[in-house]
């Protein structure tokens, strides 16, 4: 180890004592023109200095209705996006680190949809018969997409609703990009798991054959979040075994079978307020990303609850994790300087038609 990597090893609480003091400073000298959110699967040392907590719809909607100038979305791109797309026209949406994407939504392009839509029209008609639903952990041209084919937008919050919509409008939905949320969603309505087959993008017609296409109720695309993929039915048994008077709550981004063997499923929200609610004493084992369950684990042992990962590996959300102290230092000092950098901006005609989709989910939600 070099002398120049001793010291900053050494140094390193002071290090970080004068980005959190640069990062104050900034925000004081911005003042009402700035808001800052914070999602739940951030850093702490990020997190902190957030306005607004929350999942990425959430922070959209609670930005737009700020005076602020300046949105500073320490999540990831898509996330900015949504932003943009639901702020106000003198309003600019930022995120410190391009770089922070979301491996989930760039499993599905809008290459990938637009041709699957063209295929799906070789077997029925799509406009006809399918209403195409994208998780909100998409990029705005799939938001696009679905506002322009008569769909909408979801959440993990509103997915049942949504679905339900979905199906009042035509016999068939086609869920993108997170097959576990579609699939358990599906689920919950009672559609059984045979109705709900995977489109892989990468084979012709989605690997499916036609009648298996004509017989779906919902076709699934073959996407996943990495994070949500560490968890197992074994490691719930494991922990059951363990503490057999505890509970068992997990993200619906997860695999079926985990959700099948949890006590509660839900979203980020949900499993905060159902784990902070329960009773002094109570022991709860949460299937979703890390920061978030430390958080909580903090946050409730003052009651004697017990929070506990349900994997044994540690898996956080790396993109995420890119966004550090000091690029929010320099990103807010950048703004006291007139600078702005890292905009994210949705194309007019994009945002319009994601604006669509998203309008139709606010209704129904």
């Amino acid at each position: 180890m070099s002398v120049e990597s001793v010291r900053l090893y050494v140094d390193r609480p002071a290090v970080a004592a004068a980005l959190d003091a640069r990062i104050r400073a900034a925000k004081r000298a911005l003042g009402e023109r700035l808001v800052i959110l914070g999602h739940h699967y951030q850093r702490e040392e990020v997190y902190r200095h957030a306005d607004f907590h929350g999942d990425s719809l959430q922070l959209s909607r609670a930005a737009a209705h700020q005076k602020a100038e300046f949105i500073v979305f320490c999540g990831v791109h898509f996330m900015a996006e949504v932003a943009d797309i639901l702020s106000r026209p003198d309003q600019i949406s930022i995120l410190p680190d391009l770089n922070a994407g979301c491996a989930m939504a760039d499993m599905a392009s809008i290459e990938q949809v637009e041709r699957a839509w063209t295929e799906l029209r070789s077997v029925l008609d799509p406009d006809r018969e399918i209403t195409p639903v994208t998780y909100v952990n998409s990029s705005a041209a799939l938001k696009a997409f679905c506002g322009d084919h008569g769909g909408t937008v979801c959440t993990s919050s509103n997915a049942r609703k949504v679905l339900e919509w979905a199906f009042a409008q035509r016999p068939k939905a086609l869920f993108f990009p997170d097959q576990h949320l579609g699939r358990w969603t599906g689920h919950q309505l009672g559609i059984p798991l045979r109705d709900m087959p995977v489109w892989d993008p990468n084979l012709p017609l989605g690997g499916l054959q036609p009648e298996e296409i004509r017989s779906a109720r919902i076709l699934l695309w073959k996407g996943h979040c990495s994070v949500h993929q560490m968890f197992q039915p074994a490691h719930i048994q494991r922990w059951r075994e363990a503490h057999p008077e505890g509970k068992v709550i997990a993200h619906p981004e997860s695999a079926f079978e985990v959700c099948a063997a949890s006590d509660y499923v839900g979203s980020t929200d949900f499993i905060l307020k159902t784990v902070k609610a329960a009773a002094p004493g109570s022991e709860w084992l949460v299937g979703t990303e890390i920061n978030l369950v430390s958080r909580l684990a903090e946050e409730v042992r003052g009651e004697n609850k017990r929070v506990e990962f349900m994997s044994p590996m540690v898996c956080m959300c790396s993109t995420m994790f890119r966004i550090d102290p000091e690029q929010l230092a320099e990103t807010l000092e950048d703004l006291v300087a007139g600078k702005v950098r890292n905009r994210i901006q949705v194309p007019p005609a994009t945002a319009d038609s994601a604006r669509r989709a998203l309008d139709r989910m606010l209704e129904v939600s």
